[in-house]
């Protein structure tokens, strides 16, 4: 198959998805491309759902510029495409009279980045603010605008958004070639088909280095995978924390953390694991007992028997280190962009904007369009409805009446709109990412059947050919008793 496109971006991750977005204000047809079988790439889908305001950065730097730049826009974009987001604050405790010796440094760094809100607070501050926070804490730093979002939802939602003004997505696609003629980029080869295009934005993030070794573009650095494993506890878990809660990092880590997620489950981690295996997703006992360990020195009573799910993710660890974002030295119409590690989420939105001036700074003719829509509205939550809007839902749609996820009240008319929407989900996992069916203490348990049932019917597909995630993870296996031509289980 063939297609003509004028920008591909390869990776559909938070920047790959943010910089499609802001393309689409453009008159400039734009084509993403991701091997996996939903939006969100590996370490967008699997962090720790924090926007930054960037107190920490490595100052006078890119990635410091990026995140203070975004945190100055993200409540409008929230708003625009309809996202959860809360700003909870964080609080940095110390512990140690030698973590405590290491607040000044941390409060000097905020002040070197222009976050001038970031304050000392008194044992007896800390512990009015969050009770559960250690005893024996000596003092530690407030950083009031640090906030928590849905990660998933925000990928998701800049996908639909871009879609909707004319982007096209080419999910489970890998990319295997790069097609260049006298050093210029002319088409991008993909287990879909050839893509003819003048442009090429590599976002690939833990693969960037291997799609810029397709034009001879990875001079220098390589990525290595740096795995984070986290715990996620039940909602009804007794020990939770309003703020964010950081521990003192060190040269090496930004260490273990708490928080309360958007959705209201207290996540802690994440470890930081150097690997070779970019594929290696596996949660281990030893690892997360660390996690434990380390985060009962900030807050004793957390209790990890209420744990639901482990995880893990991958950070893009680019070595040498630093945001490097820019068109290439020796291949024209390529352009690439490494080592976005950690802040990732917290600079997605600014590094699209920044993007696209390169392109403009570079002579791209990029013409405004003012027929851009900059508002997406999600799917509603049956779950937050109101008794009498529940009542309205149903009557519109009797499928709001069927409740297919009893630990978060997830109905089937959300699955529907999940599966038809713009780059709509395909998956389990997808399902599970945009309605949280499955998310619950179950586990999937209960709905994850249904939720098969309901894939196969919507897609018009075998409930057999039902794929967790990525290709060839089948959810079932063997004949299906009952199942029809239309895949019904």
């Amino acid at each position: 198959m063939y297609y003509s496109t004028d920008i591909v971006i390869i990776g559909a991750g938070a920047v790959g998805t943010a910089i499609a977005r802001e393309l689409s204000k453009y008159h400039v047809r734009v084509m993403v491309v991701d091997k996996r079988d939903d939006v969100g790439g590996d370490a967008s889908k699997s962090n720790s759902s924090i926007i930054c305001s960037g107190f920490d950065c490595p100052p006078d730097t890119l990635e410091s510029q990026l995140c203070l730049s975004e945190r100055a826009m993200i409540e409008q974009v929230v708003k625009e495409l309809d996202v959860p987001f809360r700003v909870c604050g964080a609080i940095m405790p110390a512990v140690t009279q030698q973590q405590m010796d290491i607040l000044p440094h941390i409060y000097e760094d905020a002040y070197a980045n222009h976050v001038y809100d970031v304050e000392y607070v008194s044992p007896e501050q800390i512990l009015k603010m969050e009770p559960e926070i250690n005893p024996d804490v000596l003092g530690g730093l407030y950083i009031p605008r640090d906030a928590v979002i849905d990660p998933f939802l925000l990928v998701v939602a800049q996908a639909e958004n871009a879609a909707e003004n004319g982007v096209q997505f080419l999910l489970n696609t890998r990319v295997v070639g790069i097609s260049v003629e006298h050093g210029q980029v002319q088409a991008v080869e993909t287990t879909g088909g050839t893509i003819r295009t003048k442009y090429v934005i590599n976002a690939a993030g833990l693969f960037c280095d291997e799609i810029a070794k397709m034009v001879d573009e990875c001079d220098g650095f390589v990525v290595k995978p740096r795995k984070g494993q986290f715990f996620i506890l039940d909602k009804n878990t007794p020990c939770k924390t309003s703020h964010i809660v950081y521990p003192i990092p060190t040269p090496e880590t930004r260490g273990k953390l708490l928080l309360q997620t958007i959705h209201g489950n207290m996540l802690l981690g994440p470890t930081a694991e150097d690997l070779e295996d970019k594929e290696d997703h596996s949660v281990t006992a030893e690892e997360l007992e660390g996690v434990e360990r380390d985060c009962k020195k900030l807050v004793p009573n957390i209790r990890v028997q209420d744990t639901i799910t482990q995880y893990c993710g991958l950070r893009p660890n680019r070595i040498p280190a630093g945001f490097h974002i820019g068109f290439g030295k020796k291949t024209q119409g390529y352009f690439g962009i490494s080592g976005i590690r950690s802040t990732g989420i917290s600079t997605s939105l600014a590094i699209a904007k920044y993007v696209v001036k390169q392109f403009q700074d570079a002579g791209v003719k990029l013409e405004r369009s003012f027929t851009f829509q900059p508002r997406r509205t999600g799917i509603e939550k049956f779950s937050e409805a109101s008794d009498p809007r529940r009542a309205e839902l149903i009557a519109k749609n009797p499928l709001y009446g069927r409740v297919i996820c009893r630990c978060e009240t997830v109905t089937e008319a959300e699955i529907v709109e999940a599966i038809h929407r713009p780059v709509g989900a395909r998956t389990v996992d997808a399902v599970k990412r945009r309605v949280r069916a499955g998310t619950g203490r179950c586990q999937g348990g209960f709905c994850g059947p249904k939720v098969i049932e309901i894939l196969a019917r919507e897609l018009r597909i075998p409930a057999s050919e039902i794929e967790k995630n990525l290709a060839g993870s089948y959810m079932l296996t063997g004949q299906i008793r009952g199942e029809g031509e239309q895949g019904n289980a």
